[in-house]
C-alpha cells in the first residue's frame, strides 16, 4: 500500500531526480506504512520508497551504475532522511 499524498521527503525526491536526471518517466512510492515499526522506521511516515526512473542518461549504464546515479543525485537524503530505497532504473526503450 502507497500513500497518495505527498510529504516534503517524497516531494524532495522527486525534485532532486527530475533536475539530475531528466527522467522520461518517474513514479516515487512511500512505502514506509508497510514497514510501520520496523528497523529504520523513525516514525515521520517518510522511511522507505521505491522509485521507478526512466532516463536517457542510463543509456548503456550497468544496473549498479543506474542505483548510483540515483543515489548520487538523491545525496544526503540518503544519509539523513531515507532508510530504504528500492530503485528500478531504466533507459527509453528497454
Amino acid at each position: 500500500m502507497t500513500t497518495d499524498s505527498k510529504g516534503p521527503v517524497q516531494a524532495e525526491i522527486e525534485t532532486r531526480l527530475t533536475e539530475a536526471l531528466a527522467p522520461t518517466s518517474l513514479v516515487v512510492s512511500n512505502d514506509s506504512a508497510q514497514h510501520r515499526g520496523h528497523a529504520g522506521d523513525d516514525g515521520s511516515g517518510e522511511s522507505h520508497f521505491s522509485v521507478t526512473v526512466e532516463s536517457a542518461a542510463f543509456a548503456g549504464k550497468s544496473r549498479v551504475d543506474r542505483q548510483r546515479m540515483v543515489n548520487r543525485a538523491l545525496g544526503d537524503l540518503m544519509q539523513e532522511r531515507v532508510h530504504a530505497m528500492q530503485i528500478k532504473a531504466s533507459a527509453p526503450g528497454e
